[in-house]
């Protein structure tokens, strides 16, 4: 390596005082920053870069993505991180196995592969995850579960394409930044994952409306089932609202009702009943309303 690597935790208690002996102003705020997004900056004779990674460390959400800032220099790569970030892990692991990078335009070109990568799978994930709601929703077989799985998903890739957009534009401003730092080489390298990561923002733009029209599709179905079940009571509360009434009317305890005093009054009354529903029955057929 012809060039130093330096690596710090965002909370470590030292590094603030050793980015403003190390480090211009301007970077160095940018680099102590707690909410970061994409961008690719040329200052002076270095290198503003915020970056994003696809978030694989344990017990956490993938969408939650992990920030990385850097500041580069043609002999130093200074880098900043909050969590965990496994392109930087692979990096380290390749320059203790003595196959690292030889500059700093390698080390770039390693660093946006790896988390090129990984985007790239989740974005993957993601769309064989949609493949699967849409059979299950559009499909014979319809499951409320598959259903309720709409909304996280959805979420997920508004997430992730918050953040994806803006790092294919960063990215592509560093395919084609006239610096000493790369060489033509680097910056030819450096196209093949920037466009894959426009590829990648395809895919999620294209996952996020399918989501979007299943929800949609989803929702037109509840209301379907709504409006048949409603349909249904009201033709059941058609038939037993003049059953009701006359209940209500003969049950009253007046004097002077007929068949008070009869028999078989009972049994008539329940007979009329009987042909007061087959006569509605019959009617809201004629009606084409069954």
């Amino acid at each position: 390596m012809n060039f130093k690597w330096h690596h710090f935790e965002l909370d470590d208690p030292k590094l603030p005082a050793w980015l403003d002996d190390h480090v211009p102003d301007i970077a160095a705020a940018a680099l102590r920053q707690s909410e970061t997004r994409p961008r690719c900056d040329h200052l002076g004779d270095g290198i503003i870069l915020n970056l994003r990674g696809a978030n694989l460390n344990e017990g956490q959400d993938v969408e939650d993505m992990v920030s990385l800032r850097l500041w580069v220099t043609k002999d130093m790569v200074v880098t900043v991180r909050m969590r965990r970030i496994f392109a930087l892990e692979d990096i380290r692991q390749k320059i203790s196995e003595g196959d690292g990078p030889e500059s700093v335009g390698e080390f770039l070109v390693m660093l946006v592969t790896g988390l090129t990568d990984r985007i790239e799978r989740t974005a993957l994930r993601l769309a064989a995850a949609t493949d699967s709601i849409e059979d299950a929703v559009l499909g014979a077989d319809d499951s409320d579960g598959d259903q309720a799985s709409l909304g996280p998903l959805r979420r997920m890739a508004i997430k992730l394409r918050r953040y994806i957009g803006p790092q294919k534009d960063a990215m592509a401003k560093l395919a084609a930044l006239e610096s000493p730092i790369l060489t033509d080489a680097d910056r030819l390298e450096l196209r093949e994952p920037a466009n894959r990561m426009a590829l990648a923002l395809e895919a999620l733009d294209s996952v996020r409306d399918r989501l979007n029209s299943l929800q949609d599709h989803s929702d037109m179905q509840v209301a379907l089932r709504q409006g048949r079940n409603g349909y249904v009571l009201s033709l059941i509360a058609g038939i037993f609202l003049p059953l009701g009434f006359l209940t209500g009317l003969f049950g009253m305890n007046v004097a002077g009702l007929p068949g008070t005093e009869w028999p078989m009054a009972f049994l008539v009354l329940c007979a009329v009943m009987l042909g007061v529903a087959i006569a509605l029955l019959a009617l809201f057929k004629w009606l084409d309303w069954l």
